[in-house]
C-alpha cells in the first residue's frame, strides 16, 4: 500500500484496493483552494498517475465539503496586491491541475461531492471523468453575488455539461441548487444520499479499475478529444487511437474479447468484460 501521510499540507491521500482517495483538505475553509492547494495539487496528481498500486483517482473534499471555490482572500486579495508575474504563476497553477492535467489524466477520475461544491470547484468537477454527488450537496456559481464573473474555466466547464438556458440561469442568478438537480441536468452523473456516497463512489471506481487501462486510457482521451474536432477529423483521430491502444496494450484486450466471444463462446461483451 502506498503512504502519503503527511506529505502534504493542505491534501490528504490514501491508496487502497488500487484506489486514490485524494481529498482538499481545508475544512475549516470549506476546502477553498488556496495557491498552497494548488501548487500541491500538480504533485499529488503527478506522483498519483505514476504509482502504479493506484488504478483509480477520487477526489474529494475533507468535511461537509467538496470546495467553496477559490480562496477569496489567499487567492484573490492577497494576490490583487502581488506584481503582475506573480499573479500569473499563481493563475496557471490553478490552471494546470484543475484542467490540463485532470482533464486529460492517464488513469480513471471520479469526483465525489460531499457537501458545498461552489464557483472555481466546476473546473476540477467536470474534468473529472465522472462525477457522483451527494443528495444533500448544494452547488452554486455565487461569483455574481461577489462583484466578479465566473473565473478560470467555470464558464467553459458549465458549457460543456449543461444545457444553455440552465447554464445561463446558474450563472446569472448565484441561486444554488442540489444533488439530485445537478444529476438531472447533466453536472454529475447520479445523486445518492450522503450516507450511501462512498459506497456508491468505490463500486463505480471498482467497476473501472477491474477494465483494461491501456484501452480505458484511450477510450476517454479519444472521446474528450473528439468534441472538438470536425467528423473528418474525428474519423482519423479515433482510428489512430484504436490502433495505438492496439500496440501499446500489453494483455491484447482486443484479441482476447474476439477469442472469449468468438471461438471460446465464454462472454457475451456486450453485457460484460472479456475476463483478463
Amino acid at each position: 500500500m502506498s503512504n502519503y501521510q503527511d506529505r502534504w499540507q493542505t491534501v490528504k491521500v490514501n491508496v487502497e484496493e488500487g484506489i486514490a482517495w485524494v481529498t482538499l483538505n481545508r475544512p475549516e475553509k470549506r476546502n477553498a483552494m488556496s495557491p498552497t492547494l494548488n501548487r500541491e495539487m500538480i504533485d499529488v496528481l503527478e506522483t498519483i498517475e505514476l504509482d502504479q498500486e493506484a488504478h483509480v483517482l477520487v477526489l474529494s473534499g475533507e468535511g461537509e465539503s467538496f470546495s467553496a471555490g477559490m480562496d477569496l482572500k489567499e487567492y484573490f486579495r492577497e494576490i490583487d496586491a502581488s506584481p503582475e508575474i506573480v499573479q500569473v504563476k499563481v493563475r496557471r497553477d490553478a490552471s494546470t491541475w484543475q484542467w490540463k492535467l485532470l482533464r486529460h489524466y492517464a488513469k480513471p477520475t471520479i469526483a465525489m461531492v460531499n457537501g458545498w461544491c461552489f464557483g472555481g470547484a466546476f473546473s476540477p468537477l467536470v474534468a473529472c471523468d465522472l462525477a457522483i454527488a451527494a443528495d444533500e450537496s448544494v452547488f452554486g456559481l455565487s461569483e455574481i453575488n461577489w462583484g466578479i464573473p465566473p473565473g478560470n474555466l467555470v464558464s467553459k466547464a458549465m458549457a460543456d455539461t449543461v444545457g444553455h438556458r440552465e447554464a445561463l440561469y446558474y450563472i446569472m442568478t448565484g441561486e444554488t441548487f442540489t444533488g439530485p438537480e445537478a444529476a438531472k441536468m447533466g453536472l454529475v452523473n447520479k445523486s445518492v444520499p450522503l450516507a450511501e456516497l462512498r459506497d456508491a463512489t468505490r463500486e463505480l471506481a471498482t467497476t473501472l479499475r477491474d477494465k483494461n487501462p491501456v484501452v480505458m486510457r484511450a477510450a476517454k482521451v479519444g472521446f474528450k478529444m473528439c468534441r472538438e474536432l470536425t467528423w473528418e477529423q474525428n474519423e482519423e483521430y479515433l482510428y489512430a487511437k484504436l490502433d495505438q491502444a492496439q500496440q501499446l496494450d500489453p494483455e491484447q484486450g482486443r484479441e482476447q474479447g474476439l477469442k472469449q466471444f468468438l471461438d471460446e463462446k465464454s462472454i457475451k461483451p456486450g453485457l460484460e468484460s472479456y475476463h483478463r
